[in-house]
């Protein structure tokens, strides 16, 4: 994928007007727009032949869609078709019947090793070495603690993004108040070079979470380990977006959540990465009976397990952890490559819309343009951002604000089309010219080929679940600030 063209020249805006389905189409047809200008004539015949030639589009098709068009899956990522005929599987026969004996005859016990490995390849990691379970705040801390705890003794510093999503901090500061250590807050990427000998474990951010720039793994790692430092990598925002290597780039530790791009849904149990020559030497500041070498053999004292299990704490939670285990079939014969190549041109494309159609001055891109440095989102700096993201939202384009004003879109390769990101931009463009837009408040409706709630629960129920209308945004207040 070649680097963004220069910025198209900027139109007089024209008029926003209501888009709509042509008749007989799907739900989640492609919003059919009426062409006010030559550039938005151009851009959509662009759109049109971007998504003919995308080899992901049918991938769109494993997820519970609506006309809207959801550029937030960088804070909470859409609806796998699969999870809810697993999930009522799950209760009804593995929780409902089995009840205690699916710990073994449904593999919940191993579930967050299996499901780990399964997450493995998304993160160039081999099988062995990630599980799954805990909040990313519960993972860090396990992460950071254990990496102090193999340092030596004079080793008394941690250093941690300055820009950091602000828990990755908050429990830094408490690591290092528990093991006698300091915290230094530096840029990510001056992290290699902070590094020296008094440096026990650094943590890093992949992506920033604000505004989208990836940082330098591969060489920030090298960096660190040159000055005999640990490197712990926080990947909420690259996992499931670009290619991650963590085997071959020699990370320590990392942790990531599954709830954005991984899809796992709200609240999705995170994971942790212990690599395979570290894991004798991992002492998890929470040594809860899951890890334990022999958990039922309940000893007073602590044996710790062997292999990636000690990343473990307590019982698994079985049904977020069935979510996601469903919701990761959609990765299926999916290229990460080709999932990145999407995402670079998705943002490119909505960057030259946002050019073309948005009047001048009026919002600015923190985004990186350069492919080295930018994640899977586009963020930009917009006067009153909060009241345009509420506006956004009830005309149908969901993203999310971050204060003071940052408007952020995510660009999720699997669902997200450039007709949408077309779209997108011709919304805002309404919006900041105060170009009265469709009217909110008619439900969405979901695809009738694939309604998200079954018409019966198995096991003879028979029980009809109400739910094939997805709310529309009339329901949404306030601008949402949403998860990281």
């Amino acid at each position: 994928m070649s680097e963004p063209t220069a910025a198209v020249p900027q139109p007089a805006p024209g008029a926003d007007s209501p888009t709509t389905a042509p008749a007989g189409a799907r739900a989640d047809a492609p919003l059919v727009a009426k062409v006010t200008t030559p550039a938005e004539a151009r851009l959509a015949a662009r759109a049109a032949a971007l998504d003919a030639a995308d080899p992901l589009a049918p991938v769109r098709d494993r997820f519970v869609l609506d006309d809207t068009v959801y550029l937030d899956g960088n804070s909470l990522g859409a609806l796998p078709a699969g999870v809810l005929p697993r999930l009522t599987e799950v209760v009804t026969r593995e929780w409902g019947e089995l009840r205690i004996r699916s710990w073994e005859e449904s593999g919940w016990w191993t579930a967050p090793e299996r499901i780990g490995d399964r997450i493995a390849p998304l993160v160039g990691a081999a099988p062995g070495q990630i599980v799954v379970g805990d909040s990313t705040s519960v993972n860090v801390f396990k992460a950071l603690v254990g990496a102090v705890r193999m340092a030596p003794d004079e080793r008394t510093e941690i250093l941690v993004d300055e820009a950091t999503f602000p828990t990755d901090g908050y429990i830094a500061r408490s690591a290092a108040r528990l093991t006698g250590r300091t915290v230094r807050a530096v840029p990510a990427g001056e992290m290699g070079a902070a590094a020296g000998p008094r440096t026990a474990v650094a943590l890093v951010n992949h992506v920033d979470y604000r505004t989208g720039r990836l940082h330098d793994l591969p060489g920030t790692t090298a960096a660190l380990h040159a000055a005999g430092t640990l490197a712990v990598w926080d990947l909420c925002h690259s996992a499931g977006a670009l290619p991650v290597r963590l085997d071959a780039d020699g990370v320590d530790l990392a942790v990531g959540c599954t709830y954005k791009y991984l899809n796992g849904g709200p609240g999705a149990p995170a994971y942790l990465y212990l690599r395979r020559e570290l894991q004798s030497r991992f002492d998890s500041p929470l040594p809860g009976w899951n890890l334990h070498a022999d958990p039922f053999g309940m000893a007073p004292g602590y044996t710790p397990a062997d292999g990636a299990v000690r990343g473990r704490v307590g019982t698994p939670e079985i049904l977020s952890l069935l979510a996601l285990e469903a919701a990761l079939d959609v990765w299926d014969g999916v290229s990460i490559a080709e999932v990145r190549d999407k995402s670079l041109g998705l943002g490119d494309f909505f960057l030259e819309c946002v050019a073309a159609l948005v009047p001048a001055g009026r919002v600015e891109c923190v985004t990186p343009a350069a492919h080295t440095a930018r994640g899977s989102q586009i963020s930009l700096s917009c006067a009153g951002a909060a009241e345009v993201m509420r506006e956004l939202t009830a005309r149908g384009v969901v993203g999310d604000f971050r204060r003071p004003d940052v408007l952020r879109f995510g660009f999720t390769p699997l669902y997200i089309r450039y007709a949408d990101a077309l779209h997108a931009a011709r919304v805002l463009a309404g919006v900041l010219t105060g170009t009265p837009g469709p009217a909110a408040g008619a439900p969405r409706t979901a695809r009738p080929e694939q309604a998200p709630w079954p018409a019966e629960l198995p096991g003879g129920a028979g029980t009809a679940v109400p739910g094939t209308e997805l709310p529309g945004p009339q329901g949404l207040r306030e601008p949402r600030e949403g998860t990281p």
